[in-house]
């Protein structure tokens, strides 16, 4: 007989079960090389490109059909022996700029790296011009001496009305 325990562990192991292929690492065996130092380095460079087809994931990290061949290739230009920098260089004039995950500060991306200081010293501007505009309370107005008389009649004339009706039965 099966209580709410086991169902809920059997649940929960079915979970995990169905979760499993979705953890499994990208890089396939097949691709890996065996000099250790290469796969090391290919493996580095396969965290600092994006994925065209995934989006903000490395092809490290990325399943797609282009991040398997994308990592083979780094590990065939490093196999021929070029550099890092090299590598990287060769991406770039393959795939464009966006095939970096941290794109490097230049004239095509100098505007990307300063936008966000720039909004933010905007907004502080903006925020302070408004706080120096901001208008102080009106001074109340004085009455003139007309007014002042007719104020006194009427607050005098209200009070004895109401005098004289409170005496009234």
């Amino acid at each position: 007989m099966t209580g709410p325990r086991q169902l809920a562990r059997a649940l929960a192991f079915a979970c995990l079960c169905a979760l499993a292929p979705l953890a499994a690492p990208a890089v396939q065996p097949d691709e890996m090389l065996t000099d250790p130092a290469l796969e090391q380095r290919a493996r580095a460079l396969s965290l600092e490109m994006r994925c065209p087809v995934c989006r903000n994931q490395s092809i490290d990290d990325s399943n797609a059909e282009l991040a398997r061949d994308l990592r083979v290739l780094i590990r065939e230009r490093l196999v021929a022996g070029d550099s890092d920098a090299e590598v990287i260089d060769y991406l770039v004039a393959r795939y464009g700029a966006y095939i970096l995950l941290r794109p490097q500060i230049g004239g095509d991306t100098l505007l990307l790296w300063l936008a966000p200081a720039l909004m933010l010293g905007a907004a502080f501007a903006g925020f302070s011009i408004l706080w120096r505009r901001k208008a102080p309370p009106p001074e109340p107005e004085s009455l003139s001496e007309d007014e002042k008389a007719i104020l006194a009649r009427a607050l005098g004339q209200g009070a004895g009305q109401g005098a004289a009706q409170g005496d009234r039965p």
